[in-house]
């Protein structure tokens, strides 16, 4: 017997576990997982958009808000153009029907390389109470569009926008079924404070995140 047999075999004496009750330990288990009770939680608010904002901008994002998706290329080259950054990027598939071109953007879609200094997304949802973006990794979506340039701009439609963490993966579970590969959280740039706890932005990710809230 190794090791893991042998701490595995402790839990499962210590639990009570047999051939003969396995089936129905199983069971309770899954219909525990499957309950998903919440526990308490604070209060997000009703206007999700201005909580998103709020949490996005404490945490370094920027954060711009639009009419309609015709508007997004206009703002994103509104903002590179204010940074002083290429108006040159790399988009996920499911952005590249917008007018990139008409508002002086050259952009292509298909996964980023090391290369690349501006990714543009879109986001599966977003999470109000944190700030957070939730992206999904999938043929049109590839997860290193928001992961390698040093510039993600990520476009937020507000109807996507859910209060919690526990709403965003009953979201996905209802989309998906059976998860993605990957499911990347972004709270803002990358950071790390391990050096004298000194937060350094763009650690091991973008510099900077900047969120496109589409309201129409």
């Amino acid at each position: 017997m190794d090791s893991r047999e042998d701490i595995l075999g402790r839990i499962r004496q210590r639990l009570g576990r047999s051939a003969a009750n396995v089936d129905a330990a199983r069971a309770g288990l899954t219909a525990v997982l499957k309950a998903r009770t919440q526990g308490p939680r604070p209060p997000v608010g009703p206007d999700l958009v201005a909580r998103l904002r709020e949490k996005s901008e404490v945490l370094s994002s920027t954060v711009d808000i639009v009419p309609g998706a015709a508007q997004v290329p206009a703002a994103a080259a509104r903002y590179l153009g204010q940074h002083g950054l290429p108006l040159r990027a790399v988009c996920v598939p499911e952005v590249a029907h917008l007018d990139w071109a008409g508002a002086g953007l050259a952009v292509e879609a298909r996964a980023a390389r090391e290369d690349d200094l501006v990714g543009i997304t879109g986001s599966f949802c977003a999470i109000a109470e944190t700030g957070t973006l939730m992206l999904c990794s999938t043929p049109d979506s590839p997860a290193t569009v928001s992961l390698l340039p040093e510039t993600h701009i990520a476009i937020v439609d507000a109807q996507r926008i859910v209060p919690g963490m526990e709403e965003a993966w009953q979201l996905a579970r209802e989309h998906f079924g059976d998860l993605p590969r990957a499911v990347n959280f972004i709270s803002g740039p990358s950071r790390t404070g391990d050096i004298e706890q000194t937060i350094v932005l763009g650690a091991h990710g973008p510099y900077r995140v900047h969120l496109i809230l589409v309201t129409g």
